[in-house]
C-alpha cells in the first residue's frame, strides 16, 4: 500500500495537465484549471521538509518531556508537561500563525512552530501512556537483575512503549500533513499552495488539486507509519 499511495502522489504531480479534461467540468469557464504556478514537484518537497522539521523537533520535545516525567526525580511536572501539550493543539494553528507572524516575519518559521505546538499532544500523551502501562514487575525484575536506571529505560521501557509512541508519532504526523496548508497563508510555499490561490481566485479546481494531493501524501505517509507499526 505505501508504494501505491506514493506512486499515485508522484503521478498526481507529475501528470496534472492529464486531468485537465475532468478539472475542466468543474471550472468550466475558467481560462487555466491546471495550477502551473509553481511545479507540484517542488511543492510537494517543501511541504515534506516543513512537516519533517516540525515532526522532528515535537518528537525529541514530546518523547523527552514523556520520559523525563516518568522519572522519580520529574514526576512533579507532569501536570504541567500535560497541559502545556493540551494547550498547544487547542489554540488553533491560525492564531498561533497571526502572533509568529509579526515576531517572526512571512514564511517557513511561523508555520514549522505552530506545527510543532500542534503536534505535541498526541505524541507526549502516548509516551505517558506508553510508559505508565507497563508492568511494574517488569521494570522490578529488569532492576533485580542488576540493570541500571538507564539501561531499563532503553533496554525495557522504551522497546514495551513503542508501539504506543508510534502511534502518537503517527497522528501528529498525519494531521500536521494537513494543517502545513496553512503555511501557504504566511509565505511558506507547500501544497497549500493551490488551494490558497484557488479560494483567492474563486477556481474550485486549483482548490481540488491541493487537496487531493494533500490527502494523498497523509495516506502515503500513514501507510508507511503503518508497516513500522506492525
Amino acid at each position: 500500500m505505501p508504494l501505491v499511495w506514493w506512486s499515485l502522489l508522484v503521478a498526481g504531480c507529475l501528470m496534472m495537465d492529464w486531468l485537465e479534461p475532468l478539472l475542466r467540468l468543474i471550472e468550466p469557464d475558467n481560462r487555466q484549471v491546471v495550477y502551473a504556478r509553481t511545479d507540484l514537484l517542488v511543492l510537494l518537497g517543501r511541504h515534506l521538509l516543513v512537516v519533517g522539521v516540525a515532526a522532528l523537533l515535537a518528537v525529541v520535545i514530546g518523547v523527552g518531556a514523556g520520559i523525563a516525567v516518568t522519572r522519580a526525580w520529574g514526576r512533579d511536572f507532569l501536570p504541567l508537561v500535560s497541559q502545556v501539550a493540551s494547550l498547544g493543539q487547542t489554540f488553533p494553528p491560525v492564531a498561533v500563525l497571526a502572533l509568529a507572524v509579526p515576531v517572526m516575519g512571512f514564511g517557513t518559521l511561523p508555520i514549522i512552530v505552530a506545527l510543532l505546538l500542534y503536534g505535541l499532544l498526541p505524541i507526549v500523551r502516548n509516551t505517558l501512556a506508553g510508559i505508565e502501562g507497563i508492568d511494574p514487575s517488569i521494570k522490578e525484575a529488569a532492576r533485580g537483575m542488576g540493570m541500571s536506571a538507564r539501561e531499563v529505560l532503553l533496554q525495557v521501557e522504551l522497546p514495551l512503549a513503542a508501539p504506543v509512541i508510534w502511534a502518537g508519532i503517527r497522528t501528529s504526523v498525519t494531521i500536521n500533513i494537513a494543517t502545513a496548508a496553512l503555511g501557504a497563508t504566511v509565505g511558506a510555499s507547500n501544497l497549500g499552495d493551490p488551494i490558497i490561490a484557488g479560494i483567492v481566485n474563486g477556481n474550485m479546481a486549483y482548490v481540488v488539486q491541493g487537496a487531493v494531493l494533500v490527502a494523498l501524501l497523509a495516506l502515503s505517509v500513514d501507510s508507511v507509519f503503518a508497516q513500522l507499526c506492525d
